[in-house]
């Protein structure tokens, strides 16, 4: 059993590995970079039907994932066959009807003005979970809009989840949607975090942020 155990860890530091460098997708006739933030991995290269499967809830149908990422945490311990705990997750997708499109930046601005017009307005304070015990269970809700540029449009949004017991303690779910434009594609960028205070709300922003630049960083002509 234990060196069971030895083999598991050494497979997941393989992994690691493998997940954390940047990797290129091709989109019609462009190639873009893609990486995920420190501290998580992309799950592509595991093959796992279970990874995939929980990525595909996390957008529609109409999309195509480029890419889902964990935190390394969470593969080590899907790589040794223990259970994750899930916290903190990301994924990139794109509509597969415009894989081969090359957006405008005209284009892009409709694109992104149509994602904010039914989103709501957020609350006058950052007093998010009094704000979100308000809401139904399940319903996003926008909490603050994070940019709005030229490329690029973000906004925080949060959840409250229905307890599976009455007597449980209600939980709370924070995620960003961002829509960047990247040499003429549309990305859609998703951040999601459990949120129990409000460190939470602090990473959840930064991680968005600093995300944004990288893939800015690596795509730059």
């Amino acid at each position: 059993m234990l060196r069971m155990r030895i083999f598991a860890a050494l497979l997941a530091a393989i992994a690691l590995e493998c997940a954390a460098a940047p990797f290129a997708v091709q989109l019609g006739d462009t190639r873009l970079g893609l990486d995920a933030p420190p501290g998580f991995a992309d799950t592509a290269f595991t093959g796992s039907p279970r990874l995939q499967e929980l990525g595909e809830t996390l957008t529609s149908a109409s999309n195509r994932i480029l890419l889902f990422a964990i935190s390394d945490a969470d593969l080590r311990q899907f790589m040794a066959g223990d259970r994750m705990e899930l916290k903190r997750y990301m994924l990139i997708a794109i509509p597969k009807g415009s894989e081969h499109d090359s957006l405008s930046a005209g284009a892009f601005a409709r694109l992104a003005g149509e994602s904010l017009r039914n989103l709501g307005t957020p609350p006058p304070g950052a007093d998010f979970a009094r704000f979100l015990e308000k809401q139904p269970p399940g319903r996003a809700a926008l909490l603050a809009e994070l940019a709005r540029e030229p490329t690029l449009v973000s906004v925080l949004q949060g959840s409250r989840l229905v307890p599976q017991r009455s007597s449980e303690p209600p939980t709370y779910v924070l995620s960003t949607t961002t829509l960047l434009l990247l040499r003429g594609k549309a990305l859609n960028l998703s951040v999601y975090a459990a949120y129990d205070n409000d460190l939470d709300v602090e990473w959840i922003r930064t991680v968005t942020a600093r995300w944004i630049d990288e893939l800015k960083r690596l795509n730059a002509r």
